[in-house]
């Protein structure tokens, strides 16, 4: 898939550890004072940091804001985007020093949350619902790959949310082995469940999480 990844280094300390909503809302405003529209393709990453275990991530030297886009798109996201300043719930960063990169295969991708939309949650039932879903996403998109939930530190199942206008939508840290080349760059290219503009669904390289704590 013709996509890249546009990567941009970050000047700022704090960041609400849940703040993919906030997020996507200071790239939006931005958009619409330039007149530039996010289209459904469009990916955007979540920031990680060191988390306190209370709200809050601390960026370090590895955090990045990562977008991924059509190739075509790729100039105008570059420079629309460089030193601009976000407001995320009154913490402050500015992106910088953006690079423009391929998106590269890895047999293992993870992903951080996976957000699936079940008609009802239950703890005890969900689980299985939801890896029957990412199946059928998978296949949807002619994957071929074994998705698992991943575990939290504390060996539970890595249950996670995302909040949007004040409501918790419910989803798992998902791990994709057995991919061919092709279809790694294509589950990176278009994801994973919904919110994508959020962070979520957005997959990378297992080895990553060495570099980078959510």
């Amino acid at each position: 898939m013709n996509f890249l990844e546009i990567q941009f280094s970050l000047r700022g300390r704090t960041l609400p550890a849940d703040h993919g909503y906030s997020l996507y809302s200071a790239i939006k405003q931005i958009c619409q004072s330039q007149g530039v529209e996010i289209t459904p393709e469009i990916l955007l990453s979540s920031i990680p940091g060191i988390g306190n275990k209370q709200g809050t991530i601390y960026l370090n030297r590895y955090s990045r804001f990562r977008l991924r886009c059509p190739a075509e798109q790729a100039q105008t996201w570059y420079r629309l985007l460089q030193n601009q300043v976000l407001d995320l719930r009154g913490n402050l960063i500015r992106l910088i020093q953006p690079r423009l990169t391929l998106i590269q295969a890895s047999p293992i991708l993870t992903s951080r949350l996976v957000v699936i939309k079940l008609e009802q949650w239950d703890e005890h039932t969900a689980p299985q619902y939801f890896l029957e879903s990412c199946q059928k996403g998978l296949e949807r998109l002619e994957i071929k790959g074994q998705p698992f939930i991943e575990s939290s530190p504390d060996g539970n199942l890595a249950r996670r949310s995302l909040q949007i206008r004040g409501k918790h939508v419910m989803g798992f840290g998902v791990t994709v082995e057995g991919l061919s080349a092709d279809d790694s760059i294509k589950l990176q290219c278009v994801g994973l469940g919904g919110r994508g503009h959020f962070g979520c669904g957005w997959f990378y390289a297992k080895k990553e999480e060495s570099e980078n704590v959510a």
